[in-house]
């Protein structure tokens, strides 16, 4: 069979990883084939290997690029102040960078359990690496006496659970735009730590 006109690597490639998060995402890893993915994309079965040894590589690929985007852009994001300052920037980043990235919030968050070992410890580095730098932040509150909290690893691995929680329910066309919504959440993240 002919190569499709159009499907070189940089633009059936991307294609591969979009259909393929949006596929494991609605469906889940497991009920994802290759053959299925390819015919999402418009190839043959057999040409998604030009793109990925495997569907196991593939969805390792996924998580870790999402997961090393998140950590660069926060990074870039962090205002690197007082505790407080730093906290509400991290919420108001969790929440808008992730919005627009359901799909890969979700793979990277509840495909866990379909990494092999290997993929599973580097994945697991990456979302630790992540959590540090809530976890640093909330440190430097207590630090600064701005904020009390019994346990600062459980505190948060608790605000993350809830801000990540954010996207399995809200709506842009719901009752309360984004800015509202991002108000609430910090107001519970905030309580959460109050000294």
């Amino acid at each position: 069979m002919a190569r499709k006109q159009g499907s070189h690597s940089d633009i059936t490639g991307p294609k591969v990883r979009e259909a393929a998060l949006r596929l494991i995402a609605r469906h889940g890893y497991a009920a994802v084939s290759m053959r299925q993915l390819a015919a999402e994309v418009g190839v043959q079965a057999g040409a998604l290997y030009n793109y990925t040894p495997d569907k196991q590589t593939l969805l390792y690929d996924l998580m870790r690029d999402h997961l090393v985007d998140v950590i660069e852009n926060f990074d870039k994001a962090d205002p690197r102040s007082d505790a407080q300052s730093r906290l509400r920037a991290f919420v108001s980043f969790h929440i808008r960078y992730h919005l627009p990235r359901a799909d890969a919030v979700f793979v990277a968050y509840m495909e866990l359990r379909n990494l092999e070992p290997e993929n599973f410890a580097a994945i697991e580095k990456l979302r630790r690496a992540y959590e540090d730098r809530l976890e640093a932040i909330l440190r430097q509150g207590e630090a600064e006496g701005a904020f009390a909290m019994k346990d600062a690893r459980i505190t948060t691995r608790a605000i993350i659970g809830m801000l990540t929680g954010f996207f399995t329910w809200y709506r842009q066309e719901g009752r309360l735009p984004l800015e509202e919504v991002e108000a609430i959440y910090w107001d519970l993240v905030g309580k959460a730590v109050a000294r």
